[in-house]
């Protein structure tokens, strides 16, 4: 193959002359040659009326073409490697929904417009020299417990007093004459308005990697400009973060006003200084998302719980493995199979809601490849998955999907208790 075993690169080329714009990822660059013939085959193609999306190689590996908006072309390379779970249908499922993500930072970092009307090519080269932290990231996924990149849902921390939060997120942003903020905590979103909720999923979860990209990088404050790829493609707003404590940061999306200077000195410390201590208690929650009057099984290792109507969704995996000895399964594996099973669930059994990215051509074109549920004449409702590490089982509901890693020496007949009893027990406890 030409790239090592689990690497992925991705390819970033124009549409129409199939310029290269950047590449990303693994160490090892693909040839010239190479990237034009990626390219060429999919432009022979295109004049053929055939569509390209996906090829695999003899080694294993995958390549992944999406053409967005006639303009950019978007090719990903992955090396193959040990997939765990997953399949080739799980690796190509991976790398599109990594595509329709990369397309969405670069429309989030710089319009529309600079995408799709080129006029200078080398200048469009070093504008999007500015998507690459977010690029890298997403290529990277290696930030533990954080899963909306894949999902397409907030990934979401449960504070233990949320009615003082939501009030205080409402009145700080309509001080800061907006309607669209937000309390991120370790990264994950604990509380946000109504109309911060109302952004399409991508532009949430890519607008989260963007705090997160901010907050890592030690500043108390930031003015940032933005496009939402999906409600403002063309229309910039600014998106203003302030630190309240290592680990919590408060955002809003706003207009000219305020100036930065004047919501850092006039508005921060009049609705945040009464709940510095709340604030502490809700880090103190941690990676875990649920606060501790949540209780979890302790045979269950990891688990994914969606809420289908809001697009939000916690995660953890057990700091402890108690009587599970087994060193083999770290909490990085544990993260890596949580995703895994999601992937294999959602592309076989379970449904995943379609991007808003997603034109009815390609809809057409994924339905005519999706031919493994056609075979079944209802909607699945369960699944499990049975492996020497451990027993994964996946649970829909209208409102909910939750997947979880569960010891293996529990019996396989009573999955299903524990799955129904863990679901409900979480959203008894916190309403999610």
């Amino acid at each position: 193959m030409m790239l090592q075993d689990g690497a992925t690169q991705l390819l970033c080329l124009t549409a129409s002359s199939g310029v290269p714009l950047f590449t990303r990822g693994a160490s090892k660059q693909l040839p010239f040659s190479v990237i034009g013939s990626l390219n060429g085959v999919h432009m022979f193609g295109g004049g053929q009326g055939v569509v390209l999306t996906c090829s695999e190689t003899q080694g294993g590996g995958k390549v992944v073409w999406r053409l967005f908006q006639d303009s950019v072309i978007l090719i990903a390379v992955s090396g193959g490697g040990d997939g765990g779970v997953g399949s080739s249908k799980e690796e190509e499922a991976r790398l599109q929904r990594l595509l329709e993500n990369v397309w969405g930072c670069m429309v989030l970092v710089l319009g529309l417009d600079e995408l799709v009307n080129v006029r200078n090519v080398e200048r469009l080269k070093r504008e999007l020299r500015s998507c690459f932290s977010l690029i890298d990231e997403l290529l990277e996924d290696k930030q533990e417990g954080i899963l909306g990149n894949l999902t397409h849902c907030a990934d979401s921390l449960v504070p233990p007093n949320p009615a003082l939060f939501q009030e205080a997120v409402d009145g700080f942003a309509q001080a800061a004459e907006s309607e669209f903020g937000c309390l991120v905590v370790h990264g994950r979103i604990a509380t946000a308005t109504e109309k911060w909720w109302r952004l399409a999923p991508q532009e949430v979860v890519l607008l989260s990697a963007l705090i997160r990209s901010h907050s890592a990088s030690g500043s108390a404050s930031c003015d940032y400009p933005i496009f939402l790829p999906h409600g403002s493609p063309t229309v910039a707003h600014r998106l203003l973060r302030f630190q309240l404590l290592p680990g919590a940061d408060v955002c809003v999306l706003c207009g000219p006003t305020p100036s930065l200077h004047g919501a850092e000195t006039g508005l921060v410390g009049r609705f945040w200084s009464p709940l510095v201590e709340t604030l502490r208690e809700c880090l103190a929650v941690g990676e875990r998302c649920l606060p501790g009057s949540v209780s979890v099984r302790p045979d269950v290792l990891a688990l994914l719980l969606i809420n289908r109507e809001t697009r939000r969704a916690v995660s953890c995996v057990r700091t402890s493995n108690y009587h599970y000895d087994d060193p083999l399964l770290s909490r990085a594996r544990c993260w890596e199979l949580l995703k895994l099973f999601y992937i294999f669930s959602t592309s076989r059994y379970f449904t995943q809601e379609e991007p808003l990215c997603v034109s009815t051509e390609e809809k057409a074109q994924r339905s005519n490849t999706e031919d493994f549920p056609l075979g079944f004449s209802h909607q699945p409702q369960q699944c499990y998955l049975v492996t020497e590490e451990c027993k994964s089982y996946g649970l829909q509901t209208p409102q909910h999907q939750l997947f979880l890693l569960i010891l293996p020496s529990v019996p396989t007949f009573a999955l299903r208790t524990l799955a129904t009893q863990t679901l409900s027990d979480i959203v008894a406890a916190t309403g999610f």
